[in-house]
């Protein structure tokens, strides 16, 4: 199959660049910026798009082209970094810019190209970058500016090495996918090849082929992501799929009960393994939110790891683990696979796992985002209770509990989450955010409750908008139901005589607030 090639320079956005190419209907595929000259060819490459990144052209550090890459006589794409990467290639000169770019910025076209086919001559596109080209190679050309930016657009005169200063792949640039569309189609000529079906289809064939008679341990949650991973191996395999469940007591209310029925809805017969002393136990005394991340990723392997060797025991071919990992998890965590990336923090099952456990990995999921994990779901036929279920942190509700998490925090935090999540789908508002839920904050407050002071516990909500996690916004959800929700959580939840409501978006805040 034909393949637009992405090769990863480290940008937080490189993944979107693979997903906009693949909503716009062509197959594409991520590689790192030094992929071999054989690891590209087995791709096919239609085209190359060199994504952005972190560095400056000029740094010692700085990953550049392979030279390799100009040989397979295909089009290049350089995006932000790709650009200046480019540039520098070839004799021109980037220099760190006296005004820095981030953010809106109108782009403004100076020569008709066939990039630009049935745009208008300026739109609104999302600059992020400190450096800029201020002299162009031999043989390029500008053909399009920003105010900060004279060299927005530009390519070589042969018409095949295409840069944008900009990033097209994110959802702030007006007409992005329409300039990726133009660069494939009309620069590189490759036709549409590509649908979610055809991933669907070609992963349970990958799995067939590749777990044959085995047997594979799946980590279960509930959630989304591992539901999905649990249907497209079932799917594959059938019966020799074995889902793990583990009970860390850090659940939303109800939520052993409701993964167990679902499952068996669905035919699907679960481990489950009640952990909740353990993981408590654990936690006890630890604040910071990096150790709990941490010790709850190494107690939960542990347990896994236990039960797998029961399990191993009594089945005897057990050769793999999979894993619901999506592709926000691997760019914020840091894998060795993204050496240009930049960590911002710890997720419990990238990474990290212990050597002893005797498992190959699956991963299916791990280069798709949450929407087009949704899609594969509404594909396979998963119920809708559990398709629509909002994203849920693996660490569980340890993440939202500030502090210390004690068997009393929990239970207020379960409590009042649960109350929120019953009122957005009794007003109908639960499909219509992103994701949703409580946090119970490490402060006491004073209160009146009746003719008695009361100095207890601040419960926050949270309520975000976003495409994919990356960016989100918070939901502008209608002051009475919020007003109902609160009276609710106050009167119904011992120990709570607060409730607020955050307005921060992604970035600066991250959704989840530990």
């Amino acid at each position: 199959m034909e393949t637009i090639v992405i090769l990863d320079y480290g940008s937080q956005y490189t993944q979107l660049i693979v997903r906009r190419v693949r909503e716009i209907g062509y197959y594409a595929e991520l590689l790192p910026w030094d992929a071999s000259k054989e690891e590209l060819n087995n791709l096919n490459p239609k085209a190359i798009i060199l994504s952005g990144g972190p560095y400056s052209v000029y740094s010692d550090k700085a990953p550049t082209i392979p030279e390799h890459i100009f040989k397979l006589n295909v089009p290049i794409l350089g995006i932000c970094y790709g650009l200046q990467a480019i540039v520098h290639y070839f004799g021109g000169i980037v220099e760190k810019s006296r005004k820095r770019e981030f953010g809106h910025s109108i782009l403004k076209i100076s020569r008709n190209d066939p990039i630009f086919q049935n745009l208008p001559d300026s739109f609104n596109v999302w600059m992020s970058h400190s450096d800029r080209v201020e002299k162009l190679p031999e043989n390029f050309v500008e053909i399009a500016t920003s105010e900060n930016s004279p060299f927005a657009v530009i390519k070589n005169i042969e018409g095949n090495i295409y840069g944008v200063q900009f990033h097209p792949e994110v959802s702030h640039t007006e007409y992005g996918k329409e300039i990726l569309k133009n660069f494939i189609a009309n620069v590189a000529g490759m036709e549409q090849n590509w649908k979610m079906e055809n991933f669907v289809s070609k992963k349970i064939e990958e799995i067939k082929n590749l777990v044959k008679n085995d047997k594979v341990l799946l980590g279960l949650s509930g959630g989304v992501d591992s539901s999905v991973v649990a249907l497209l191996l079932y799917k594959a395999i059938g019966k020799n799929l074995i889902p793990v469940f583990v009970n860390t007591g850090l659940l939303r209310k109800n939520e052993e009960t409701e993964v167990i029925y679902n499952f068996k809805k669905i035919g699907i017969d679960i481990v489950n393994v009640d952990a909740k002393e353990q993981f408590l136990t654990a936690l006890k005394g630890i604040e910071d939110p990096e150790e709990k991340r941490k010790k709850i990723g190494h107690l939960f392997i542990d347990v896994f790891y236990n039960t797998a060797m029961d399990l191993l025991k009594k089945h005897g071919n057990i050769k793999y683990l999979a894993q619901g990992t999506l592709y926000p998890d691997i760019i914020e965590s840091k894998v060795s696979e993204r050496k240009t990336a930049v960590k911002i923090k710890t997720h419990h099952n990238v990474g990290g796992l212990p050597e002893k456990l005797p498992f190959k990995i699956i991963e299916p999921l791990r280069y798709l985002f949450k929407d087009e994990v949704r899609k594969i779901g509404e594909i396979l036929g998963l119920p809708e209770e559990i398709l629509n279920r909002h994203p849920f942190p693996g660490p569980g509700l340890a993440v939202r509990i500030i502090g210390e998490v004690t068997p009393e925090s929990v239970k207020i935090l379960q409590e009042a989450d649960h109350i929120f999540m019953e009122e957005l789908k009794r007003n109908n508002l639960y499909d219509k955010v992103w994701q949703a839920f409580a946090v119970l904050l490490p402060i006491k407050t004073v209160g009146v409750m009746g003719d008695y002071r009361t100095y207890e516990n601040v419960v926050a909500l949270r309520s975000v908008n976003s495409e994919d996690g990356m960016t989100a916004d918070w939901s502008k959800l209608p002051y009475e139901f919020l007003n109902h929700v609160a009276k609710r959580i106050v009167n119904e939840v011992e120990g709570v005589n607060r409730v607020v409501y955050d307005i921060t978006t992604k970035p600066p805040a991250t959704i989840e607030w530990e």
